[in-house]
């Protein structure tokens, strides 16, 4: 079973803004934000339902980042 190497701690992630160059920072997964029970639920199940259609079949995570320069937010597909 392929693990997300942000959500467990193995790996920081570093990318820049698009819109302003500053580094970005690691919001978690995208599937907590959806409802107050969303972060206990399956994550495969989840990712049916993410809206991005390669995070189940290509073993991806999406991440949210926030830039705290201009406060712009993006969304990073991190391998598993």
């Amino acid at each position: 079973m392929p693990i997300c190497p942000l959500c467990n701690g193995f790996n920081k992630a570093s990318f820049s803004c698009a819109q302003c160059g500053d580094s970005l920072e690691d919001s978690g997964r995208i599937i907590d934000y959806f409802d107050d029970y969303s972060a206990y639920m399956q994550i495969d199940d989840m990712k049916k339902i993410d809206g991005i259609q390669t995070t189940l079949q290509n073993n991806e995570c999406a991440h949210l980042f926030y830039c705290t320069n201009c406060h712009s937010q993006e969304i990073k597909l991190i391998k598993e």
